[in-house]
C-alpha cells in the first residue's frame, strides 16, 4: 500500500508555488503511479467542454481520449461529484474498457478552489478489489492540497 503520509509531503513539496493545472497533474499522476503496485494505470481526465472528459497527463498504457460524463466510471464521477470506488470494473454498469487489463478502478474528482470539478483522477489496478475507503480518503487530501488550494 502506498505511504500516503510521505506522497503528500513529497507532492506538497514538489508542487509548491505551482499554478498551472496540467503541470500539478502530470507531477501528481507521476509520484502516485509510482508509489505503489497496484496502480497499473494513474492519470487525469480534464473536463474540457460541458459533460466531456479528455485525457490529461497519465502514467501507464494508453487511455480512452475521450470520456462523456454519461458514461463509464469516470463520467460517473464526474457526473455526480463523488468518488466512485470499484471492486470488479465488468460488474459496473457502463464500464469502459479502455485497457482489458483493469480489474479494479478508484476515481475521485478534482475540483478548484471555487470548488468547480476540473477533472478526475482515474487509478486503475489489473487487480481485483484493490482500493478501499483509506486509499480514497489520502487521495482525496492529495487533490484538495493540490488543486483546492489559491
Amino acid at each position: 500500500m502506498a505511504d500516503y503520509a510521505t506522497l503528500t509531503k513529497t507532492i506538497a513539496s514538489l508542487t509548491e508555488g505551482e499554478t498551472d493545472t496540467v503541470a500539478l497533474m502530470a507531477t501528481v499522476a507521476c509520484e502516485l503511479h509510482h508509489a505503489d503496485p497496484r496502480f497499473d494505470w494513474t492519470g487525469f481526465y480534464r473536463v474540457t467542454e460541458p459533460n466531456l472528459l479528455k485525457i490529461g497527463p497519465y502514467q501507464g498504457g494508453h487511455g480512452c481520449l475521450q470520456i462523456p460524463f454519461s458514461k463509464g466510471v469516470c463520467g460517473a464521477a464526474a457526473r455526480t461529484g463523488e468518488t466512485q470506488l470499484v471492486a470488479d470494473v465488468d460488474a459496473f454498469p457502463g464500464h469502459i474498457a479502455c485497457a482489458s487489463s483493469t480489474r479494479s478502478e478508484i476515481v475521485l474528482p478534482v475540483r478548484d478552489a471555487s470548488g468547480t470539478i476540473i477533472a478526475v483522477l482515474d487509478i486503475d489496478s489489473n487487480q481485483p478489489d484493490a482500493f478501499k475507503a483509506e486509499d480514497a480518503t489520502a487521495l482525496q487530501a492529495i487533490l484538495t492540497d493540490t488543486f483546492s488550494c489559491p
